[in-house]
This record gives structure tokens, C-alpha cells and sequence, in this order.
């Protein structure tokens, strides 16, 4: 994305610790004009991430996603990644269009590495959620045109030692969540899931088990959202992220939480 047209490196123009702002001023003319992408393309045929979940557990916030992308009414992929780790002690789950919303999660990575080397220090986790709130301001032409990226953010707070989530919506807005938030086509059901099985104190695989039920639940009733194929071994997507870090629930681990939640 960075190199093409011969395009060799970035002028001395911008001298702050944004990657981001890095890329749009200096990298103008190498970044993609989504907006005017948009207008020449069928929608339907654009691939689209379903449904992520996050909420919190004692000691961290667990965040999770289904693995299919659908193009209208056809499958697009049945192993996309809707969960990605930002940092150490961040992620972001991602619903709407699979190509700008991909691009979008591996940048804030980008960002955040990019601001800790120049900065020398780590950004605090609201500083993190505002950066991914400035990302999808900057998207809100090419949402207009149906280019739409509405993820989840959520980590643990380092300073005040407690996990904390985020939803957003097109234009940027942020809005911090106390316990749990859903999105994507099977965002409704998977929350009114998670809201009736939640509760203050769960531990980790307490965590697990309900992010796994809440995704099946959904998928029972959204037809976009892929849950769990245990013919073609694919598992939905769960990070837990603690005091520790982010971790990834392993296949065999999320396949336990299925047969628990099904038994």
C-alpha cells in the first residue's frame, strides 16, 4: 500500500509521532481514495465481516468474532479474521466492509507502534480508543458510499488496572461501555445473549464459554453470522486480554467451550 507507483519513501513534511496523520499528509497520494472506489462497485459484491462481541470478566475483557464474510446473499470466506491484537494490551474487533475495515485494525497497530518509538513511552488506552475514533472519521466518505467500518475496541487500562470496551459508529463517535456491546449483523443477538448470561465476577473460562455461546446463538439466528464448523474444523475467534496481555484462545479450547455450552 505504501510503495506503489515507484513511490520510494515519505517526505519530511509532518514531524509528529502519528503514523497516521504520517500517511495522510506526506503519504497522500499513496493512500486509496475509498470514497471514489466505492462509487464504481456493486456493494453486494463487497465482502462484509458479521458478527464480534466483547465484555468484560474479573481481571480483563475477553472479545470475540465469527470467522465468516458474506457478499450479499454468497459466502465470501468462510476464515476471515475479525479479531485482531492492536498492542500488548489492546484489540479491535471488526464488522462492516472486510477490505477497508482489515486495512483499518492492522494500521491502528501500525499507530500504536509508531507513537511508542517516537514518543518513547506507550499511549494509554484512551488515547488508543481516540486514534481509532480519528481512523473512522477520516473513513466517513467512503461509509457514505456503503464502505462502512463500525468495530470494537477494548484492552486493559495499565494506570487504573481494570479491562475497558468501546463501540463506535460511522461518524466517529465513541461511546464507552460498562459491561458488554455486540456489532454486526449478528450484533443483536449475540448481545441479548451475552446480556442475559452475564455477570459481574466470571472468570476466564467462564469468559470463554460465554463468548462462544453468544456467537452460536447468533448464528442460529443470522444467517450471515458463521458460528462454529466442526465439519470443516473452523472455530470462532477468541482473544482474552488481562494484566498479562492478549491471548488467544487456542482451536482446541474454544472447541471445550462449545461442547460445554452444548452439553
Amino acid at each position: 500500500m505504501f510503495f506503489r507507483n515507484g513511490y520510494s519513501g515519505f517526505r519530511s513534511g509532518y514531524q509528529g509521532s502519528s503514523f497516521f496523520e504520517l500517511l495522510r499528509t506526506d503519504g497522500a497520494e499513496v493512500a486509496p481514495d475509498l470514497a471514489s472506489i466505492a462509487q464504481g462497485l456493486k456493494l453486494s459484491d463487497v465482502p462484509h465481516g458479521t458478527t464480534v462481541c466483547t465484555f468484560k470478566f474479573e481481571g480483563g475483557v475477553v472479545m470475540a468474532g465469527d470467522r465468516l464474510a458474506t457478499a450479499g446473499m454468497r459466502v465470501a470466506s468462510r476464515e476471515v479474521q475479525k479479531v485482531f491484537p492492536t498492542d500488548s494490551h489492546s484489540m479491535i474487533a471488526i464488522a462492516g466492509a472486510a477490505g477497508p475495515a482489515i486495512e483499518m485494525a492492522r494500521l491502528l497497530s501500525i499507530e500504536l507502534e509508531h507513537y511508542e518509538k517516537i514518543e518513547g513511552e506507550r499511549l494509554e488506552l484512551d488515547g488508543k480508543a481516540n486514534k481509532l475514533s480519528q481512523m473512522i472519521r477520516q473513513n466517513l466518505p467512503a461509509a457514505m458510499q456503503g464502505l462502512a467500518v463500525v468495530p470494537l475496541f477494548a484492552g486493559f487500562d495499565l494506570r487504573r488496572r481494570i479491562g475497558r470496551l468501546w463501540n463506535y459508529d460511522i461518524t466517529g463517535g465513541r461511546y464507552e461501555e460498562g459491561e458488554f456491546e455486540a456489532s454486526g449483523s449478528g450484533g443483536l443477538y449475540a448481545r441479548e445473549f451475552i446480556k442475559k448470561d452475564w455477570r459481574a465476577g466470571m472468570n476466564g473460562q467462564d469468559a470463554l464459554d460465554l463468548a462462544v455461546a453468544a456467537l452460536s446463538a447468533a448464528a442460529d439466528e443470522d444467517r450471515a453470522t458463521g458460528g462454529v464448523d466442526l465439519v470443516r474444523g473452523i472455530f470462532p475467534i477468541v482473544n482474552l486480554c488481562t494484566e498479562d496481555g492478549v491471548a488467544r484462545a487456542s482451536d482446541d479450547e474454544v472447541r471445550a467451550a462449545y461442547e460445554r455450552t452444548r452439553s
